[in-house]
C-alpha cells in the first residue's frame, strides 16, 4: 500500500530528478539514428515513441524502442521502492513519464507515454501492467488502431486496480489515464473525423 506520510522531501526530490532523467532518454530517436533510419521526428506523427518508430518499417527497432521506453520507468520505480517505499516509487515513475513526454534535450517534445506508462505499472504492481498490456493487445487486434488501444487500456486500469485489491492505486491510475488521454488529443480528433491511421506492421524486420 502507498504510504505518503513516510515520503521525505529529499527522497521525493531525488525521485523526481532521477525519474525525469531516465524517462527523458529518447530511445526512439537514438535507435532509429543508430539503425540508419533517419530522424523519427520527421515522419508520421513526429513523436519519438514506438508506434511512430514502427512507421520507419522496422519492427525490430520499434519493439526495442517499446521495451526500452517501458524499462526507463520500471527501473527508477523499482530503485525508489527499495529506497523510499511505494510513494517514492510512484513519484519516480510519474517523473519518468514526464521525462518521456517532455524531454529537455528535444525542446520538451517527446512521445505519448504509453510504453512508459506500462513500465511504470509493471514496476509498481506488475499485474496492473499486464492487465494494461492485455487490453492494449486485444483492442489492437480487434481494431488495428494504436490510439484506441491506448485509450481503452488506460481508461480500464483504475478498474483493474480496484478489482485486484489495490484501491490505493485507483487515483494514481486515474491520473495516468488522464495523461494518456491528453497526449492523444489529436488522435481522438482524428478518430472522430474517421481519419486515424491503422497500425502498420511494415515489411522490414
Amino acid at each position: 500500500m502507498v504510504d505518503w506520510s513516510g515520503l521525505s522531501v529529499f527522497t521525493a526530490v531525488l525521485a523526481v530528478v532521477v525519474g525525469y532523467l531516465c524517462g527523458s532518454i529518447p530511445f526512439g530517436l537514438l535507435l532509429t539514428r543508430w539503425a540508419g533510419l533517419g530522424d523519427v521526428r520527421k515522419i508520421g506523427s513526429g513523436n519519438i515513441g514506438a508506434t511512430n518508430v514502427l512507421r520507419t518499417g522496422s519492427k525490430k527497432i520499434a519493439a526495442l524502442t517499446l521495451i526500452l521506453d517501458a524499462v526507463k520507468a520500471t527501473i527508477p520505480v523499482l530503485v525508489f521502492r527499495e529506497a523510499g517505499g511505494e510513494a517514492a516509487a510512484l513519484v519516480a515513475g510519474f517523473a519518468a513519464l514526464a521525462g518521456h513526454l517532455f524531454p529537455a534535450w528535444l525542446n520538451f517534445k517527446g512521445g505519448k507515454g504509453v510504453a512508459t506508462a506500462i513500465g511504470l505499472l509493471l514496476g509498481i504492481a506488475w499485474l496492473l501492467g499486464l492487465a494494461f498490456l492485455a487490453v492494449w493487445l486485444i483492442v489492437a487486434f480487434l481494431f488495428r488502431t494504436s490510439s484506441v488501444s491506448a485509450l481503452a487500456a488506460s481508461a480500464l486500469t483504475p478498474l483493474w486496480a480496484y478489482l485486484l485489491g489495490r484501491p490505493d492505486l485507483v487515483i494514481p491510475t486515474i491520473l495516468l489515464a488522464v495523461i494518456v488521454w491528453l497526449t492523444h488529443r489529436a488522435n481522438i480528433a482524428r478518430l472522430i473525423a474517421g481519419t486515424e491511421p491503422k497500425i502498420d506492421l511494415g515489411r522490414r524486420a
